[in-house]
């Protein structure tokens, strides 16, 4: 293939932090570019609520593998009835770990490195998705519109889980963690962001509980501290990463004091035993989310974060909506820390530079790029990548494997 020349005003990151080794639970990583956890649902429908990695899936995930990289899968159902969306694949089956294993293999085979993230959806799911049953969370407000299926979330609202279902789930997720490494995986990042069910429980404007796991942060932590200790149990604390997102608007939650409160749930995080204590913690940055736009959201933000209240104004500066004091937090007790959320080329680098993260989450670029620690590293054009497609496409193939790899592109 013939070489191309760097584009102009695009600087190759080779030799910057971005491509330096790090080590990462029990891994070995030789680059700082993760990518994303992104749901893209293309997997196949074995039966109601019961969803298998295809081959698809295999080739999306081997196109993304770099030697030394680490790929984290799209959220994985931990039990027939966790999931929520069409496609989402699962890991409680058979035929699951087996479509999984061909996915890890393939990752092996170029010798990269890929973490399973499991989910529970909470009361993001429907009935049509649950067998005809109420979804579950930790209270029993409804979030607001329509569920995927087109039924009212009011109509149809979730009811608080019981003590019992709670431990069963605790436990749940640390069996599901241990079919993740039967199928390969070389460790899991349990989902604890982004509204799902234990973000449900974290939120103060969704956790209306009176029990041991409602009212104060202490209690509102419980159910993902337990559920951080079965899994770490379960395959051993290097090999378990969890996800949070404490300036979270997304499927309505927001919490009235995410400093304090997700500040305690680090200093739980960074206190535990050796045994129970997570590789690393991944959490997405206050200006990125999925429903507001990046200045809305921190107009919003201003009045949880500045001192001056929930009644701020929302012209306020949101001078304390920032990951770093959850990252110092973490680093007191050894817990690596990675950051999500609106990264590029250009702001990457100075998050890491700043030691500020050991590692950056990209994701719609990674959906765009196949080969995009390459086009980093040499500086090279970025491919546009199709809102359209991201969740689902037709065919499945459109927008999910047919991206050129920067050889291809200069070929054709």
């Amino acid at each position: 293939m013939p070489k191309a020349d760097t584009p102009p005003g695009f600087k190759p990151l080779k030799d910057t932090v971005l491509f330096t080794p790090w080590k990462l639970g029990h891994l070995n990583l030789e680059h700082r570019i993760v990518q994303a956890p992104l749901t893209r649902m293309r997997s196949t429908k074995e039966e109601d609520a019961v969803t298998v990695p295809n081959d698809l899936n295999v080739e999306y995930y081997s196109q993304r593998a770099t030697k030394g990289g680490l790929q984290l899968t799209e959220a994985t159902d931990i039990h027939k009835y966790a999931g929520g969306y069409p496609g989402a694949p699962g890991i409680f089956t058979a035929s699951q770990i087996a479509g999984w294993k061909k996915v890890t293999d393939a990752v092996h085979a170029k010798g990269g490195y890929i973490y399973c993230q499991l989910w529970h959806t909470g009361r993001a799911s429907p009935k049509s998705f649950r067998g005809g049953q109420q979804s579950w969370s930790s209270s029993d407000i409804p979030m607001s519109g329509n569920y995927l299926d087109g039924t009212s979330c009011a109509e149809n609202p979730p009811r608080p889980m019981t003590v019992d279902e709670i431990h069963a789930t605790a436990k749940e997720w640390g069996a599901a963690a241990k079919r993740a490494l039967e199928a390969g995986f070389d460790g899991v990042e349990i989902h604890g962001a982004n509204g799902y069910l234990l973000d449900q429980f974290l939120h103060d404007n969704v956790n209306k509980r009176t029990d041991d796991y409602g009212g104060s942060i202490e209690n509102r932590s419980r159910f993902p501290l337990e559920v951080i200790s079965e899994t770490c149990k379960a395959i051993g604390a290097d090999k378990v990463g969890i996800r949070l997102s404490p300036f979270n608007y997304f499927q309505d939650t927001k919490d009235s004091a995410p400093v304090e409160h997700w500040s305690y749930v680090c200093e739980k995080i960074a206190s535990l035993p050796e045994s129970e204590r997570l590789a690393y913690v991944h959490m997405v940055e206050p200006r990125f989310d999925e429903v507001l736009d990046e200045q809305a959201k921190l107009d919003a933000l201003s009045a949880y974060t500045s001192d001056k209240g929930v009644e701020a104004e929302a012209t306020t500066s949101p001078k304390r909506a920032s990951l770093v004091e959850f990252r110092n937090i973490l680093s007191k007790g050894g817990v690596k820390f990675i950051a999500a959320g609106g990264f590029n080329r250009d702001n990457a680098l100075p998050k890491l530079d700043s030691g500020d993260a050991d590692g950056i989450i990209f994701g719609r670029w990674f959906i765009a790029n196949p080969d995009l620690p390459k086009r980093l590293s040499e500086g090279l054009e970025l491919n546009p990548y199709d809102r359209t497609t991201f969740y689902g496409a037709d065919p499945p193939s459109k927008g999910y494997v047919d991206y050129p790899v920067y050889e291809s592109a200069v070929a054709a």
